[in-house]
């Protein structure tokens, strides 16, 4: 367990620093997330310490609602202020997110249709 939490923490590490360089606008938990996932697919499985802390961690999901939930109560009078645009904004996130996955979704399974023929 320890050894999958050094590699979620190292990778994250690493995010942090190229975030801090290069690529400030990015979070760098983002930017390991994605090296982390890179890594994974150039290695083509999940090992069982990590598969191990992944699986602890999603259990518990729940738990980091509770930072969002305390900014919302904190800023409350700014997303009032700012209603129209903060739902215009989440409206067209949702609408943008539903379209790029069915697009992913159609790319996808039309390729494992003619991997499959």
């Amino acid at each position: 367990m320890i050894s999958g939490l050094v590699q979620i923490l190292l990778w994250q590490g690493l995010g942090e620093l190229i975030s801090h360089f290069f690529l400030p606008i990015i979070p760098g938990p983002v930017i390991g997330l994605v090296f982390l996932l890179i890594f994974l697919i150039i290695k083509g499985h999940v090992n069982s310490s990590l598969a191990l802390v992944s699986d602890a961690f999603s259990q518990h999901l729940g738990v980091l609602f509770i930072p969002a939930a305390v900014g919302v109560i904190l800023f409350l009078p700014q997303l009032k202020a700012n209603a129209l645009a903060v739902i215009s904004a989440l409206l067209v996130s949702v609408v943008a997110t539903i379209v790029v996955t069915a697009v992913v979704l159609r790319f996808i399974s039309k390729k494992d249709s003619h991997e499959s023929q």
